[in-house]
């Protein structure tokens, strides 16, 4: 409270202690018990008092900023473009077109025709005939005949030998034993026991009621003459049977099934491999080569000259002249006068639309999302030590010369 009070008013508080009339019990009251062995003098007003002083230090401390740093980012947006798209219309345009159309008339022309004439004459000619004669000749014709000879030679022949060889071969031989095993299972078996049962029984009884008579309209006659009055007939006498039940307990005898472990040796077959020495014989074939003599009957064929007489007919020719009439169409031209029908085409203008395609550029706003990139300021909070230089009371005790030494605390 003294720093806060010498930082706010900025001078120097002087405390100063004046015990002129108390005792060292009261001192001691007061809080100030260190001053029991002082002497009187040594307390006086002015001979020791306590001051403070203003003292700067600087101390470190920590400090939160904010720093702001760039971070870039990105971000779409949409982009509205202008594309030019090429677009086909059809147009009629008006075209002068020449037609020509059929015209018929009638036109007389000369015909000449050519007319065939038969012309006859007479002429000869040569007729060949084909005869024959008989021409007999020697002729001297091969005649081949088949014969063979004898030719040896050696051959070597494989012959072919079978022998045995033994061959050793370990097997697994399956062995059957019959051992004797345990066998577990459960027999239920009839028990006759016996348990108490409730059951219910009971009897019909006859049960008298008095029911009370019907209310019926009756006339009556009075002194004011007939009324009609209910009046109640008379009770009857109703009987019912009623069943009264009873609960009776009976033993009953019944049969329960009771589990029961059966234990029983049976024989089991038990299948074994063994390993045993097969020995196989196994057949080895070998061959071999043995000459022999070979007798080989080869053939070939001899000719021989052998002499015939053929007589053959050769063919000669003989001309002779035949006399023949002969027609023939000789042509001859005639000229005549022929009516016909003609066309000719006369030309007409015509006008008619042509179509034509043309194309034309038309403007289409397109959207397109376009990615752009951006700055912005990020904040960021960065702790670190300021130095701070602030302004603190010391306290310090004066001591002033011609006086008691000062007391120590």
């Amino acid at each position: 409270m003294l720093r806060l009070l010498t930082q706010i008013c900025g001078c120097v508080i002087i405390t100063v202690f004046v015990l002129p009339g108390f005792s060292s019990l009261q001192a001691g009251v007061c809080g100030v018990s260190s001053y029991a062995c002082c002497p009187p003098p040594a307390c006086a007003a002015a001979s020791c008092y306590t001051a403070c002083r203003v003292t700067t230090e600087t101390c470190m401390q920590t400090v939160c900023e904010t720093v702001w740093e760039p971070q870039e980012y990105q971000t779409k947006r949409t982009v509205y473009e202008n594309v030019w798209e090429d677009v086909q219309q059809t147009c009629y345009r008006l075209v002068t077109e020449t037609t020509y159309r059929e015209e018929q008339y009638t036109v007389s022309r000369p015909v000449t025709e050519t007319v065939m004439r038969d012309e006859h004459w007479y002429e000869q000619r040569p007729v060949v005939e084909r005869q024959y004669r008989n021409c007999t000749r020697t002729v001297q014709r091969p005649v081949w005949q088949d014969c063979e000879r004898q030719t040896c030679y050696t051959v070597l022949q494989p012959v072919t030998e079978t022998s045995q060889q033994e061959c050793r071969q370990t097997v697994l031989k399956c062995v059957t034993e019959t051992v004797n095993q345990e066998r577990c299972w459960t027999v239920l078996r009839p028990e006759v026991r016996t348990q108490t049962v409730q059951r219910t029984v009971g009897e019909w009884q006859v049960q008298t009621q008095t029911v009370p008579g019907p209310v019926m309209p009756r006339l009556v006659f009075g002194p004011w003459g007939p009324q009609v009055c209910p009046v109640q007939c008379p009770p009857r006498t109703v009987s019912r049977r009623v069943w009264c039940p009873r609960v009776v307990q009976q033993q009953v005898s019944c049969t329960v099934m009771v589990p029961q472990v059966v234990r029983q040796n049976c024989p089991v077959q038990v299948t074994k491999y063994v390993p045993e020495v097969v020995v196989r014989r196994i057949p080895v074939t070998v061959t071999r080569m043995v000459p022999r003599q070979v007798v080989q009957k080869i053939p070939y064929r001899v000719c021989r000259l052998e002499t015939e007489t053929i007589t053959e007919r050769i063919p000669y020719e003989v001309c002779r002249m035949v006399t023949e009439r002969k027609t023939r169409q000789v042509p001859c031209t005639v000229c005549k006068i022929v009516t016909e029908t003609q066309t000719r085409k006369v030309p007409v203008c015509v006008t008619k639309q042509l179509p034509f395609t043309s194309t034309q550029k038309v403007c289409r706003v397109v959207p397109k999302e376009v990615t752009t990139t951006g700055t912005r300021m990020v904040a960021k909070q960065v702790m670190k030590q300021v130095p701070v230089t602030r302004q603190v009371l010391m306290p310090v005790s004066v001591w002033q010369p011609g006086y008691a030494a000062p007391c120590q605390p």
